[in-house]
């Protein structure tokens, strides 16, 4: 069984733009191939949100078609509440985006591939 992982959209950015850092482009690519990337319908959101042209909205559809979608359900919403809670705690103020993020993956027992620091903080909570 493959071990699924979220992909957040700050890595997705990485592996959609030319200018992507590639370690980051390469680990997408790997999970792609492997068949172990995920989303989430907020994520999905955060990246129709920002697409460029229509080679990137292209992406997207694919990925829609292609990708598993982790759902974001009430037992979600609940864990960000925590995590929240255990950020603000700790002196932390973190974007509700990331919060619901990092909730979706603990969640629904994955990882997650990132670029972005809040959710690197969240994984130590």
């Amino acid at each position: 069984m493959i071990a699924v992982t979220l992909i957040d959209s700050s890595a997705w950015i990485h592996s959609l733009r030319p200018r992507g850092n590639p370690e980051v482009t390469e680990r997408v690519r790997f999970l792609l191939e492997t068949g172990a990337a995920a989303w989430c319908p907020l994520i999905k959101l955060e990246l129709w949100n920002g697409a460029r042209g229509e080679h990137e909205k292209r992406v997207l559809r694919d990925m829609a078609r292609d990708l598993p979608e982790l759902d974001i359900d009430r037992a979600v919403w609940r864990a960000s509440y925590e995590l929240a809670r255990k950020a603000r705690k700790s002196g932390i103020t973190v974007p509700a985006t990331d919060l619901l993020i990092a909730a979706c993956a603990r969640r629904h027992g994955v990882g997650i591939e990132h670029d972005d620091e809040h959710l690197l903080t969240l994984t130590a909570l």
